[in-house]
C-alpha cells in the first residue's frame, strides 16, 4: 500500500493550517497572486544560471513574453539544446516567476537552455489561445533559436499540469505539421484530457491540495463550452493518433487527481511505438516539483527529466 510523502504530507498539513480560501473562491487575479505568494514560500532559493534574459517573441495575438535561461557552467558560443517550457496553473494562474527556480534547475541539469513561455491566461483568453501560443512560441525557437545560441535541431518541449497539456498538444501540432521536429517532450503530471472522469480524478479530489472542484474551476475557465473537451487541442489524449511524436519522459504523482490520465498516456505513447520513460513518484502530490524548498523529490524529479532529455539530445535511445 503506497504511503504519503512525509514531506508532502507536512507540506499539506502547513497549507491547512494557513486557512487559504481556494482558487475557485478568489478568482483569477486574486488566485494569481496567491499562486505567486505560494509558490515563493516552498520553492528554494533560486540557483545561479549563466543567463537569464527576459523578451518578446512575436505571437499570434500580440507579443509573448518569454524568459531565456543558459545552465551554468555553458558559455555564450556554445549551440546549445533547449527545452521549451510551459508553466502549470490551470491554464488560469502561474507565469515566469512562479517557475523561474524549476526552469533554473532544468537548465542547470539539462545543461541546456530553457525558453520559459508565458502564454496567454484564461478566462480572459478562452481556448485555443494558450494552445496558440504554445505552438508559436516553439516554432519561433526552432526557427530564430540559432539567434540564442540554440541548436534548432535539438528542441524538446516540456510543462507541468496544465504546461504538460500545452506541451502534449504542440507536440502533436508539430508532427501534423510536418514541424519543426522535436526531440523530446516531457510532460510532468500532464492534463491530457479535460473529460476528468478517471477514478484518481475522485479518489484524490480532496485533501491532496489539487482538489476535483479545482480542476474543474480551471476547465470552466479555459474552456469555451462541453463541446471542447473532446478536441485533441485540450485533451491531447483525444487525438486520433500518437504515434511518430517525439519521445517522452512523463511524471506522475501518486496522489494526484491527475494521476491516472497521465499513466494512460504514457502506456498509450509506448503502445503507438513512441519512445517512452513513465515514472510515477508515488508518495507525492500535484505541484510538487514547484516546492523544492520543502520536497526533496521535486529535484529527483527534474534530474531524472534532465537525464532523458540529454540522452535524446546526445541521440542516444530509451525505452
Amino acid at each position: 500500500m503506497k504511503q504519503l510523502d512525509r514531506q508532502a504530507a507536512a507540506v499539506l498539513e502547513r497549507i491547512r493550517l494557513a486557512g487559504l480560501p481556494p482558487y475557485r473562491e478568489l478568482g483569477p487575479q486574486a488566485g494569481r497572486a496567491l499562486y505567486r505568494k505560494s509558490r515563493a514560500a516552498l520553492a528554494p532559493p533560486p540557483p545561479e544560471v549563466a543567463l537569464a534574459d527576459d523578451f518578446e517573441i512575436p505571437g499570434p495575438a500580440g507579443r509573448i513574453a518569454i524568459r531565456h535561461y543558459r545552465g551554468h557552467g555553458t558559455t555564450p558560443s556554445e549551440s546549445l539544446p533547449a527545452l521549451v517550457y510551459f508553466h502549470g496553473g490551470g491554464h488560469t494562474i502561474g507565469d515566469l516567476d512562479t517557475h523561474d527556480v524549476v526552469c533554473r534547475e532544468f537548465a542547470n541539469a539539462g545543461r541546456c537552455a530553457v525558453v520559459s513561455v508565458d502564454y496567454r491566461l484564461a478566462p480572459e483568453h478562452r481556448f485555443p489561445a494558450a494552445f496558440d501560443d504554445a505552438v508559436a512560441a516553439v516554432r519561433w525557437v526552432a526557427t530564430e533559436g540559432a539567434k540564442l545560441g540554440i541548436d534548432r535541431a535539438r528542441v524538446a518541449v516540456g510543462g507541468d499540469s496544465a504546461g504538460g497539456n500545452l506541451a502534449a498538444a504542440a507536440a502533436i501540432a508539430a508532427r501534423d505539421a510536418g514541424g519543426p521536429p522535436l526531440a523530446m517532450q516531457v510532460l510532468v503530471y500532464p492534463t491530457v484530457d479535460m473529460a476528468y472522469e478517471t477514478p484518481s480524478s475522485y479518489e484524490y479530489g480532496e485533501g491532496y491540495l489539487l482538489t476535483r472542484d479545482t480542476i474543474l474551476w480551471f476547465r470552466a475557465n479555459y474552456l469555451r463550452g462541453e463541446h471542447d473537451v473532446g478536441d485533441w487541442r485540450a485533451s491531447p489524449a483525444r487525438a486520433p493518433s500518437l504515434a511518430r511524436l517525439p519521445p517522452a519522459c512523463v511524471i506522475t504523482a501518486g496522489f494526484d487527481p491527475l494521476l491516472d490520465e497521465g499513466r494512460a498516456y504514457a502506456e498509450r505513447l509506448h503502445a503507438e511505438g513512441v519512445p517512452t520513460v513513465y515514472e510515477c513518484f508515488e508518495g507525492q502530490i500535484h505541484g510538487f516539483i514547484t516546492m523544492g524548498a520543502v520536497i526533496a523529490a521535486a529535484h529527483h524529479a527534474i534530474y531524472r527529466a534532465c537525464q532523458f532529455m540529454r540522452v535524446a539530445w546526445g541521440g542516444g535511445k530509451f525505452r
